[in-house]
């Protein structure tokens, strides 16, 4: 248990910001040993996995526990169909490159998304046409009312885009363990009609592509627009692409013949990163934030010495623009603490 502890190096945004106690857990009764310890201080909790969906606005004046439960552990269920079980602490794309290594398939799609698989099911992570609930079994969780442990499956994470059991009602409530997910072994469904990936297989001259094949699809996509959050702070995309119904569309397409949107229903979503992008932020600094060069979806640090506010503040005068011009509330997709 430390005191007073820097958090700099344990966010990707690379704030500086303090924790009144911080201690790091590898097993379930470290865990509990730590909350233990908590509820005796009467101290809030803070829970770190990769630190690339959380801006620190303050100095925290709790216990912030950083998750180090390692393992992976795998389940064949029939010919076709395996269970792969990763522990909270593991690295998220070292596990997707574990599954393809194994020529396991379902996870291609997500390849080098920043964080923990702790985090992954918190807000149904996604990216090229999948998302967590698609190869998703259960995750075992640990009950904070009263220390027991407990598995939620599929229906009961109550998935939504960017959303889950976990960012609602069980918010605070539950911190996860490890995560199941169902892939395949042979008969895999490759997808590559989503974002750019039929032009980057391409440009490598594959035409029958494996799941591997998609996955460095994916990498070479990510890296040409994304910033890399060991060289430049950030984590990756700040807000939510917004919802809207189709009338309200209808009538921006009218005034804004070039708005993008991919109908569901009566509604229809919104890249936020056009939005922005017609605001004139892309590539926009001010003081020590931008908005990045390439993806004016991505905030970040850009000189290293931004405070957690200067940040949020930043963020809140794009919302006000798009809000201004556009008629549409933008939502940030980065836990603010």
């Amino acid at each position: 248990m430390q005191e007073n502890f820097s958090l700099q190096p344990y966010n990707t945004f690379g704030v500086e910001a303090k924790a009144k106690y911080f201690t790091e857990v590898n097993t379930i009764d470290e865990l509990k040993e730590a909350l233990t310890f908590a509820e005796k201080q009467s101290l809030q909790l803070l829970f770190l996995g990769g630190g690339s969906n959380i801006l620190l606005t303050k100095n925290f004046e709790g216990l912030a526990i950083k998750l180090n439960l390692k393992g992976i552990s795998e389940e064949s269920i029939n010919d076709n169909e395996v269970w792969v079980t990763a522990k909270a602490g593991e690295n998220w794309h070292e596990f997707v490159m574990f599954c393809l290594q194994k020529n396991y398939g379902g996870l291609e799609n997500l390849s080098l998304i920043p964080g923990n698989v702790g985090t992954s099911p918190m807000q149904n992570i996604g990216a090229y046409g999948t998302e967590i609930k698609d190869i998703f079994v259960s995750c075992k969780v640990l009950d904070l009312e009263n220390l027991e442990l407990k598995t939620f499956n599929l229906e009961q994470c109550r998935f939504g885009y960017r959303d889950s059991i976990f960012k609602q009602e069980g918010k605070g409530r539950y911190v996860i363990l490890e995560v199941t997910f169902k892939l395949t072994q042979k008969n895999h469904h490759i997808k590559t009609e989503y974002g750019a990936i039929k032009s980057e297989l391409e440009n490598l001259g594959i035409k029958n592509p494996t799941i591997q094949d998609v996955s460095k699809a994916v990498i070479n996509i990510r890296q040409s627009k994304l910033p890399n959050p060991k060289e430049i702070g950030n984590a990756g995309s700040f807000f939510k692409n917004p919802t809207i119904p189709l009338v309200q569309f209808e009538a921006l397409k009218q005034q804004f013949e070039n708005i993008q949107g991919y109908p569901n229903g009566d509604r229809v979503k919104v890249p936020a990163g056009w939005l922005i992008e017609q605001c004139g932020w892309k590539g926009k600094q001010i003081g020590n934030v931008a908005s990045h060069k390439l993806q004016s979806l991505v905030i970040i640090n850009a000189t290293g010495n931004a405070t957690g506010k200067e940040i949020f503040d930043f963020s809140t005068e794009i919302i006000n623009s798009v809000k201004e011009k556009f008629g549409i509330e933008l939502e940030r997709e980065v836990n603010i603490i």
